[in-house]
C-alpha cells in the first residue's frame, strides 16, 4: 500500500535547547528514518580531553 501526503508546514520560529548524537528532529511526515551517525574532529584537536570535573568539585571552584 502506498500513501501520497502532500502538506504544508510553516514555521515562524524554532528554538532548540539542545541536540545530542542520538537525537531525531523531525518536521513533517516520514516513511523511514534510517540511523546514521558521523564523528567528526571539526575542532582539529590533537589530544585527548580532559577528565570532566564533578559537581562538587566545580562547586568550590565557583565559591573562591
Amino acid at each position: 500500500m502506498k500513501f501520497h501526503i502532500h502538506q504544508t508546514i510553516t514555521i515562524n520560529m524554532i528554538k532548540i535547547q539542545s541536540i545530542s548524537n542520538s537525537s531525531v528532529f523531525q518536521i513533517g511526515t516520514s516513511g523511514i528514518i534510517k540511523p546514521f551517525s558521523t564523528l567528526s574532529n571539526s575542532g582539529g584537536f590533537t589530544q585527548v580531553a580532559p577528565l570532566p570535573v564533578s559537581t562538587t568539585q566545580a562547586q568550590e571552584h565557583s565559591t573562591l
